[in-house]
């Protein structure tokens, strides 16, 4: 890299617009969407798609609610076409659906873009030629004038072709390519010569698609050359400016957020951003950033493992996890402050008598888009114990006091260091069942037991198997836990003082059971924590006051 790289790449100019008004605009309501997955997404592809593919993304998009779909590029190939025509042949594009296809301004592709729209009901026809100051330059050694003329030249063929067949409805979109490189004042020149052509009306607009072909600039810079065209455009009411934004720098969203915040109707892009390069701007991520500001994007992305699992398959390319909204792990936390967080906000939701979605680090509710919440934490070394505790609530229903969620998280910090990996909701609960619950090596196992006595005098009698002996204990107290602690404290057992209890029903209906925690300080002065489940919240209890028993040293005979 070079030291001073100015020597060789220069600062990309400002839009000189000093009474801009976009900064101080939101976005109040959703774009009209177009779908460029079967054409601009499947040219980006090392192995296109074949028609199977296409036809199953075609299928996924009028699903997602896309009510315009350019489907490809006819003169492409005998593929494109065929594919193209078989989606009219085979009635596959509903009523509610514009299906558009691309064609540069050339006589011979405009005819074949138009043949192979035979029997569509309605359809548009997007046209395009680049008219940057490169382009006119390197690749065309053109004049201005020039390259004007082709885009007027391919306007007229337009109008001509559809004239030809007019049982169906004609819209046409033009592209003056490479609008982000170019003078804007020179795309608005080339825009009103295509208009002039085709003469648009309010009722019957022109599409003028505003391209950042290669993205060279900040969003802002973007938005600048938006509403300039939107301002200097004539006739502003009978065009719809579209959006055709690209992510070289990273900020293809960014650019289509800020483009319609400058005055834009339209939004052009795929699925999850795939495209030529870095890609095109992802359509899922700017609705459902609308969508998380409360606007309704007008798109039914309710099932977005779906979605991924298509595209996925058609494009042969995997969706990154980090993905925003659609990624495997953009609602997952592993650091143990986040998951404290969640946990908590969850908690809070749960509580609150408003249906408003307040969640730390959670901008949308996963239910939204058909996600669980089982997989919103996930728990390795960098986990702390509301994590932990959050895996055995959705896993068992097991509402961990918050001083056992730390006495086990020990447990489990241990066991992700020893492994070096993630823990599953089974390594989590193998450790609390190891830890907590009866188990074969256990010193002291409850058999039976029974409580008699009034209130403040009870006396516990149980068959407790000690060291793999049974025997029967007894213990008086002024309840049942302190008649368990009597019972174990005359039998060799350890002596205990309970600090703290709780417990609770998990589950509901005649298969629920309880669940009992009991936190104990032992003779040594340290402290134990006792777990029971049991379908009788008693019993529970019991085997809470043994399992705190069972973690305590065993003492001298």
């Amino acid at each position: 890299m070079l030291r001073d790289p100015s020597t060789k790449y220069r600062p990309f100019p400002t839009i000189d617009l000093p009474n801009r008004q976009w900064p101080s605009r939101t976005i109040t309501q959703a774009p009209r969407w177009l779908s460029t997955d079967l054409r601009d997404g499947n040219q980006a592809l090392i192995d296109p798609m074949d028609a199977e593919k296409k036809t199953r993304f075609f299928d996924l998009l009028v699903k997602v609610g896309l009510k315009e779909i350019e489907v490809g590029f006819p003169s492409a190939g005998q593929t494109e076409f065929d594919f193209i025509s078989g989606l009219f042949a085979q009635d596959r594009v509903p009523d509610d659906v514009l299906v558009q296809v691309l064609t540069q301004s050339r006589r011979d592709l405009i005819e074949t873009s138009f043949r192979s729209l035979e029997g569509a009901h309605a359809a548009i026809v997007h046209l395009y030629n680049a008219v940057s100051p490169a382009w006119r330059r390197i690749v065309f050694n053109m004049s201005r004038d020039e390259v004007k003329a082709i885009a007027i030249d391919g306007a007229k063929v337009l109008r001509d072709e559809a004239g030809k067949r007019p049982n169906t409805t004609w819209h046409f979109e033009y592209s003056p390519e490479t609008f982000s490189t170019a003078e804007v004042d020179f795309s608005i020149e080339v825009c009103a010569a295509v208009m002039d052509v085709l003469r648009p009306t309010a009722e019957h607009p022109l599409i003028l698609n505003l391209p950042a072909t290669v993205e060279c600039a900040t969003p802002n810079v973007y938005a600048d050359q938006i509403e300039y065209f939107c301002r200097h455009i004539p006739n502003r009411d009978t065009v719809v400016i579209s959006l055709h934004t690209h992510n070289d720098r990273g900020t293809g969203v960014a650019a289509a957020e800020l483009g319609l915040m400058a005055g834009a109707d339209r939004v052009e892009g795929c699925l999850l951003g795939n495209g030529e390069r870095t890609g095109n701007c992802d359509l899922v991520t700017v609705a459902l950033n609308m969508y998380t500001q409360g606007v309704d994007p007008k798109l039914d992305l309710s099932d977005i493992d779906a979605i991924v699992k298509t595209v996925e398959y058609a494009t042969n390319i995997p969706v990154h996890p980090r993905t925003p909204y659609a990624g495997d792990l953009v609602f997952t936390a592993f650091s143990g402050s986040h998951q404290d967080a969640i946990k908590k906000g969850f908690a809070a939701q749960a509580a609150r008598n408003d249906d408003l979605w307040e969640v730390p680090y959670l901008p949308i509710d996963p239910a939204d888009l058909g996600r669980s919440y089982e997989a919103v934490i996930r728990v390795n070394s960098q986990s702390g114990k509301g994590g932990v505790a959050w895996v055995i609530e959705q896993d068992k229903g097991l509402k961990l006091p918050k001083r056992l969620q730390g006495d086990f998280s020990r447990h489990v910090q241990a066991l992700a260091d020893e492994t070096s990996r993630e823990l599953n909701a089974a390594d989590i609960w193998g450790a609390f069942e190891r830890t907590y619950l009866p188990g074969a090596g256990d010193r002291f196992v409850l058999r039976d037991y029974e409580e008699t006595g009034s209130v403040g005098n009870r006396l516990f009698v149980g068959r407790v198997a000690i060291d793999g002996e049974e025997r029967s204990l007894s213990g008086r107290g002024n309840g049942l836990i302190s008649g368990v602690i009597a019972a174990l404290a005359e039998s060799t057992g350890p002596a205990l003082d309970v600090i703290d209890y709780a417990e609770h029903a998990i589950g509901h209906g005649a298969g629920a059971q309880a669940a009992a925690y009991v936190e104990c300080r032992a003779g040594d002065g340290q402290t134990v924590w006792g777990v029971g489940i049991d379908t009788d919240v008693a019993t529970a209890t019991v085997r809470a006051v043994l399992s705190a028993a069972n973690r305590t040293p065993k003492l001298p005979l």
